[in-house]
């Protein structure tokens, strides 16, 4: 399996966390369909199989909700609940880079 890089990055307005994978990344005609829930591009033979499975497991490749098509949709939310966004870059055939912008509290020179 690819590695997957996650860096953090602390700007003055935001704190960005962009994570990147090299797993292939979302062919463009699907890239406006992210965002809807129930939407997958995993294998049909995969969800059967999570279907079928009498002992799921969480944070697994074979999770419950893995590949269901509720992670983005539910992390923008959270992420414009808070203030911020959550965007996503793709390249077919190479990976997807994702970017969680979220808002600054104050600086390290606030006092609490």
């Amino acid at each position: 399996m690819p590695a997957i890089r996650v860096i953090i990055a602390e700007g003055k307005e935001d704190l960005i966390v962009k994570v990147s994978d090299e797993g292939g990344g979302i062919r463009r005609s699907n890239m406006n369909r992210i965002w809807s829930y129930l939407f997958t591009t995993a294998e049909p033979s995969i969800l059967e199989n999570m279907l079928i499975d009498s002992n799921p497991r969480d944070f697994d490749t074979a999770s419950p909700l893995a590949g269901l098509g509720y992670g983005l949709p539910i992390a923008r939310n959270y992420a414009r609940y808070f203030g911020g966004d959550l965007t996503v870059m793709s390249m077919e055939g190479y990976g997807t880079d994702s970017f969680i912008y979220l808002p600054r509290l104050g600086d390290k020179n606030s006092v609490v």
